[in-house]
Order: C-alpha cells, then structure tokens, then sequence
C-alpha cells in the first residue's frame, strides 16, 4: 500500500503519455509550442515496468492523458498492456481523433471517457483551441453515447468566453445519460496571461446553473473531485470541480506521471522526482518505489502548500491534464 506524509492512501495515477496536442486551448498552452522529441517520452517498456510495481503496491486506477493520447502511435498496445494488470483504465481524451477507436476502447474495457467541450459553438470553438475541428469532437461524443460509453464532458468556465453557455451544457443532460463538470480555470496557460477562476469559482457557477435549474445534490464519492447534482427529469447530471479554490484536496489519492516521467504528487506542485531517468539509469524497481514512497512521505498537505514551494507553473499540456 502506498501512503503520503499524511495517511493517505495512494491508489490512483494520471499518466500523461504525450505533451503533443492537435489543439491550441488558450487556457491550456502557448500558441506556439516546442514538442518534445519522442526518445524523451517515457517508453511503453519504461511504462509497464513502472507501472506493475504500482499496481502491486495498490495501484488499481488509471487514467490516460496527453496532450492528446491518440496523437500516441502506440497507444493500444500500450493499453491493452496495462489492462493485463490493473482494473481500472480510463482517458481523457478532446475527442478529435477519438471515434476510430471507440469499439476497440470498449472491448479493452475502458468505458470511462472524459472529453473535453468548452462551447457549443463551431466559431467560438476555434476561437478557443484556435482549430476548426468541432464537428469531430460532436460527432465523437455522439459516438460514445451511442457505445453506451460513461461519458464525463469536461467544461472549463473561462469568463467573457463561455459563461453564457452554462445553460446550454447543462441542458445535454437532459436526454443523455453524460456528466457535464464546469471547471474552474487554473493559471496553467503558459502564457502568463490572466484567468477567471478567482472569479468564476464553483459557487458562482452553482448559482448561475440555479437560476435555470432546480439542483438535487448527490452524494459525494470518496476521494472525488468534483460536486455533483442532479437535475429532477434529466438523465444525466452536472457537476463542478473546484480547481481552482482546491476545496477536494484533503482526500486526494492521486499522483501523476509527465510524458518525460516527472512525478508530480500535487497539480500545483512540480517534479519530485525524476522515473524516466531512474528507469534508464538501470535502478531496480525496488529502489523506484523506495523513492517513490520518500516522494510521498514529503507530500504536501493541500495544493495551496504545493504552491507555495512551487517557483513555477508550467502549461497544463507539459504537466498532464
């Protein structure tokens, strides 16, 4: 069993297996990007090898992220790898080179999707991730509601962009059996430039959704991110997560992996520790975990310590979703 400086358990991974992305997303990275070679990303070898000890250790949740992991030439063979010994596998995904894979992703047994919306609109939506590519993503989303995937619509509330959409997305859920989660934005830009979360924090949004909804809280799941409701006659649900105003982080269960092996064990935090570099130094799996397990037993407490000793952000896209 894994276990940080302040009891908790650690049993879940953010993997992000690219920084590469199809999409520009203002608030996610800066315009122009220098990608990183791929014999600085981590290996499906380098993966599997640091993964296994993980899942031994009480590992039992994934999640796969980017950049945009379909943009990985060897991302299936990676998963259906990693299926072979832990549970549960699920992806983020912006949903434009998504729908190919979908039956395949259901036959693995990932069923659990995140896509990333932030608008409705075709022209706004190239405004935001400065690509044309909306009707992919709608036709993707479509798609997996048709698979009966478990679809998570990830919104982030940027304000002057897309606040006037809240209705709109929570309305899906009205003949759809998907989750839309409104997201505070987080300075992770790379740009520098401002953003709206001090302002658009979850409550605010709570209130606007209540002016055009009646909201039914639901019960929180442990260690879950995001506050969720239900809207009487839907099918769905909403949700806000407050990443931002960090209100989760006491029961938070999770590290993440960067594409070059940083081990991140807070969002707002920066690299612990290198695996990638341990990896190809030849180290043992028992010494990795040992180094591991030091990580944590220096965890900070809340995001808003990691900030504190973190003397710089980088993009979202370089930390991993």
């Amino acid at each position: 069993m894994l276990t940080d400086a302040h009891n908790r358990i650690i049993n879940y991974i953010r993997l992000a297996v690219t920084d590469r992305c199809n999409l520009r997303c203002t608030y996610c990275m800066p315009e122009q990007m220098q990608f990183l070679q791929r014999k600085e990303l981590l290996t499906n070898g380098e993966i599997l090898t640091l993964l296994q000890p993980l899942a031994a250790a009480g590992v039992d949740k994934l999640r796969i992220t980017g950049g945009e992991p379909f943009l990985r030439k060897d991302l299936m063979p990676l998963l259906a790898a990693l299926k072979e010994f832990i549970p549960e596998i699920s992806m983020t995904t912006n949903g434009v080179l998504t729908q190919p894979y979908i039956p395949q992703l259901k036959a693995l047994g990932i069923r659990k999707i995140n896509l990333s919306l932030d608008t409705l609109q075709r022209d706004r939506f190239t405004e935001i991730t400065r690509r044309d590519q909306f009707m992919a993503v709608r036709q993707t989303l479509d798609s997996l509601l048709e698979h009966d995937m478990q679809v998570k619509l990830n919104v982030v509330v940027m304000g002057g962009v897309n606040t006037d959409e809240l209705k709109a997305f929570a309305g899906l859920t009205r003949q759809a059996p998907l989750s839309v989660r409104f997201i505070e934005e987080m300075p992770f830009n790379g740009q520098g430039h401002s953003f709206s979360g001090e302002q658009w924090h979850y409550l605010r949004i709570l209130d606007t959704l209540q002016e055009y909804f009646t909201l039914e809280k639901l019960p929180d799941a442990p260690q879950a991110t995001s506050i969720n409701y239900r809207i009487p006659g839907h099918q769905g649900q909403v949700g806000v997560i407050p990443a931002y105003s960090r209100t989760f982080c006491g029961t938070c269960n999770r590290l993440r992996i960067t594409p070059t092996g940083g081990l991140k064990t807070c969002l707002y935090g920066g690299d612990v520790l290198n695996v990638r570099d341990l990896l190809r130094s030849g180290a043992s799996s028992a010494f990795i975990m040992n180094e591991i397990r030091s990580a944590l037993g220096n965890r900070a407490a809340d995001g808003f310590e990691a900030e504190r000793q973190n003397q710089h952000w980088d993009s979202m896209s370089v930390i991993g979703g």
